[in-house]
Order: structure tokens, then C-alpha cells, then sequence
């Protein structure tokens, strides 16, 4: 997750640092229990430091979703975004990568590596702020996927930034295929998409109180069901 304030460090001439620490709570389980085994907590954190000529993001979280509590998942991200032209059009590069740990009697996995480039424009309206990318992505499975990925981050203040409505959408396709046994006899792309908007109430200067309400379509499984799992969570800004 990202927050408003990447859209507002890439448009503001003013140099901005930003990171914070977030715990959410994740709910899927009590609503979904077939295809859930359990309610979890998760842990992430975020560096962001930017300016006119561009911007760095590395972003961390670590999923409880073990047994005894602990950790069954990591991801990590890093982004750069830079210019050194006029227009207001930024070349981006990004990596991210990950695991999931293995339980007793199941087995480990990799989030795979996945590399881009692309461009990002980022754009105010209404005392709103955006962030539109499009991305050129290479992803390293055994059979390697070339695919296009699309991200829209927004960003929102109310009452003085007493509320903040925040999040980002992304879509992005993966061949069907990917070089392993059960997916040898498939052709053709298959259509991803995630979510996670997200509102926060601030308490006091460093700590705000929330939700982020995370959307899946094939990220979770390769059913055609939209997944929806809100969580409650809290922000610590450092």
C-alpha cells in the first residue's frame, strides 16, 4: 500500500520524507472459512523519500498467517521513480518479490521476481490526488511472463487531514502457462486484479486508527470470484 502522500511528493517541488509502521488485522477467515484457514495479523512497513526530479518507496509486510502466529508470508517492493525533462512524466522502474513459509506437512513457495519499467503521471483534481502507471513486467517463472501492468494510486484529505481516504488499484495479466507441471497444457493470459482502499482516522500526531480493505480476482486462486476481506488497523508514523 501506498500512501497520498507518494502522489503529493511527485508533484510538489518540495522534498518529502515519509515512513510509517502499520498492524492490520485481517478477517478473511471469519467470512470466508472454506477458503481460509484463519484470521491473521500483518505487519508493514513504508520509507518513501521524494522531490520534483523523483522518488524512492520500499515497502515490507510480513503475514502472521502460521500456526502458533507466526510468519507464513513476505513481500517486498521497491520503486524509483525519476526525471530530468519539464513535463511532468516520470520513468519508473520497480522490483518485487517475496515467500510463503511452509507449515508442517505442506511446502515453502516464492512470490516470483517480477521486474518493470514504465511511466507514471501523476495529477491533482478537486484537492484530490492521483498517481496513473503504466508498466512494462517481467516476471520470472520457469516459463517467463511478459505482461503489462496498470496501477492507480489516489489519495484524499478531509477535515484538515483529520480523515484520509487513500489506496490503489492495480491490473495486470500472467500467462497461464508458467513452465510447471500443472499448468503445462494451458495457453493464452489469464486477467489479475487487486485492491486495497483504505481509510484512516487520525488520533494524534504520529498515530491513526482504520481500515484497509484488501480486493482480489485470481490473485488468491484461480477461480473467477472477486474476493473481498476488510481488515482493522493501526498507523504509526515514525
Amino acid at each position: 500500500m501506498k500512501d497520498a502522500v507518494i502522489c503529493l511528493a511527485l508533484v510538489c517541488s518540495i522534498p518529502v520524507f515519509s515512513q510509517n509502521l502499520q498492524f492490520y488485522y485481517d478477517f478473511r477467515h471469519s467470512l470466508d472459512p472454506k477458503l481460509n484457514p484463519r484470521n491473521y495479523p500483518s505487519l508493514y512497513f513504508e520509507y518513501f523519500k521524494g522531490g520534483d526530479s523523483g522518488s524512492f518507496l520500499i515497502k515490507v509486510q510480513d503475514d502472521f498467517t502460521g500456526q502458533e502466529g507466526n510468519i507464513g508470508r513476505h513481500f517486498i517492493q521497491a520503486s524509483k521513480a525519476l526525471r530530468f525533462w519539464k513535463p511532468k512524466i516520470f520513468l519508473g522502474l520497480q522490483y518485487s518479490s517475496g515467500l510463503g513459509i511452509a507449515e508442517p506437512g505442506n511446502y515453502s513457495y516464492f512470490i516470483t521476481n517480477a521486474f518493470s519499467i514504465g511511466v507514471s503521471k501523476p495529477f491533482q483534481w478537486k484537492g484530490a490526488w492521483f498517481n496513473a502507471l503504466v508498466y512494462y513486467t517481467y516476471n520470472t517463472y520457469t516459463r517467463p511472463s511478459q505482461d503489462p501492468l496498470v496501477s492507480f494510486y489516489w489519495g484524499k484529505g478531509f477535515l484538515h487531514y483529520k480523515i484520509e481516504f487513500a489506496g490503489d488499484l492495480e491490473i495486470w495479466t500472467l500467462n497461464k502457462n508458467l513452465g510447471d507441471s500443472s499448468s503445462a497444457r494451458l495457453n493464452g493470459k489469464r486477467f489479475y486484479f487487486f485492491g486495497e482502499p483504505q481509510i484512516w482516522f487520525k488520533l494524534n500526531k504520529q498515530f491513526s486508527l482504520g481500515s484497509k480493505i484488501n480486493l482480489y480476482y485470481h490473485v488468491l486462486n484461480m477461480n473467477s470470484t472477486f474476493q473481498i476481506y476488510p481488515t482493522l488497523a493501526i498507523k504509526y508514523k515514525l
